[in-house]
């Protein structure tokens, strides 16, 4: 059962699949593995996450595993309706299409929930959000899930704060694995990827205006830097704001960075970094881009009201003229521009992330069931795991600990 934009569209997704593949040698050893173990005999797996070739193929990692597989996405413009369509014609449940309004989407999310699933997989807190509110019915079954990414994190630990939380989550996004190489690596590449693509400009000469220094922004800044921006950081913490410095950037306050900024990249995972009184100090043709999980980082009610005309200027570029006649250019509607705008983290980087996310179900299908509702770290072993393999596929060795070695750090003074 599916409901996506055109089912004709799957040898073009097909494609995308395999190429990924190809490069992801973590997940193809997974899929062999799982092959053999079918850890996920007779469950069934609901999946919220960016729909588009990476995400398929773990699906079919899953599926290898014995599960029946439901799918959709977890942002409108990052779905890739060939890659659905792939899905679909391999008799995945696929409930998604590129462009759903917000009611479409949140039906989309429903459908694949339906199933009443044993695991879920979430990114950005959608699904928990659902199966604690109108849809807990559909939550009878659930063992557990995994999230994806920091902003679900945050809403999730928040839920668990309240005593709100029904359900064991694991929380991929901060395992080793996952966010010194996904948030860093995939992020700073891909975020430019998606910029560059869209605008067809330089990046070399520019301000950057980099908000938020995670590791997200961390990597964003070391690649801007790196191809020949001068960057500026702006933070609320204090320590990540002294790291920023001491790794060479300009750190301000967005009031202060908001006239001098060609382009600006949000990656905060909060609300209103910039908003009225950012934009009205703003230089003409700034770049307004957004890194975070949802559309509201950049304040786009703010932006229609300052401005008296707005147009596409040009696919995932929308001009706001404001009074004076300066005109902001916000890219991908302010939503996450490497994947609204382009074609999400490279193959290599998702190896990691998606490797953790198979076997963090894993561990919960074995182990779900007796687990107190609450958030949970990856264990350390799979991380290591997951490090180990990717390292070997990568022809890459390490020194090992002598048993001298062993005994001298294992000491007693």
């Amino acid at each position: 059962m599916y409901q996506i934009k055109d089912i004709s569209l799957a040898p073009s997704g097909v494609d995308k699949i395999e190429w990924v593949r190809a490069y992801m040698p973590v997940l193809n050893a997974i899929r062999v593995e799982f092959e053999r173990t079918q850890p996920f005999a007779g469950k069934k797996i609901s999946m919220s996450i960016h729909l588009e070739a990476k995400t398929a193929y773990l699906a079919k990692v899953l599926r290898a595993g014995g599960a029946e597989v439901h799918v959709t996405g977890c942002n409108p413009l990052s779905t890739q309706d060939d890659v659905a369509a792939a899905l679909a014609a391999e008799g995945f449940s696929v409930f998604a299409h590129h462009g759903a309004s917000a009611e479409e989407y949140r039906e989309d999310l429903i459908r694949t929930l339906s199933c009443r699933p044993d695991l879920i997989i979430d990114d950005g807190g959608d699904f928990i959000s659902l199966l604690h509110g109108e849809c807990r019915e559909l939550g009878e079954h659930l063992i557990g899930g995994c999230e994806e990414t920091t902003t679900g994190v945050h809403r999730l630990r928040a839920r668990e704060r309240a005593g709100l939380l029904n359900y064991p989550m694991m929380d991929v996004n901060d395992a080793d694995c996952k966010h010194l190489f996904d948030n860093r690596y995939g992020t700073g590449q891909s975020t430019l990827d998606g910029i560059m693509g869209s605008t067809n400009l330089i990046i070399a000469g520019k301000t950057v205006v980099v908000a938020g220094y995670g590791w997200c922004g961390r990597g964003f800044a070391m690649r801007a830097k790196g191809m020949g921006a001068s960057v500026i950081v702006t933070e609320i913490d204090p320590i990540k704001a002294m790291e920023a410095a001491m790794d060479g950037f300009r750190v301000m306050p967005m009031r202060e960075a908001a006239p001098l900024g060609d382009l600006f990249v949000t990656l905060t995972g909060c609300a209103d970094v910039i908003c009225a009184e950012h934009m009205e100090r703003m230089k003409d043709g700034v770049l307004l881009a957004n890194s975070g999980h949802f559309d509201v980082e950049i304040n786009k009610s703010d932006l229609e009201r300052l401005s008296v005309e707005s147009w596409e200027r040009k696919p995932n570029i929308r001009g706001y003229r404001m009074r004076d006649g300066r005109v902001l250019n916000l890219l991908a509607e302010g939503r996450l521009v490497n994947l609204a705008a382009g074609n999400g983290h490279p193959a290599e980087i998702m190896d990691l992330s998606f490797a953790l996310q198979a076997k963090g179900l894993e561990y919960l299908a074995a182990h779900g069931a007796s687990l107190p509702p609450r958030v949970y770290a990856v264990p350390a072993e799979i991380d290591r795991a997951v490090a180990e393999q990717k390292l070997a596929a990568m022809h890459v060795e390490i020194d090992r600990l002598t048993t001298e070695q062993q005994a001298y750090l294992a000491r007693v003074e």
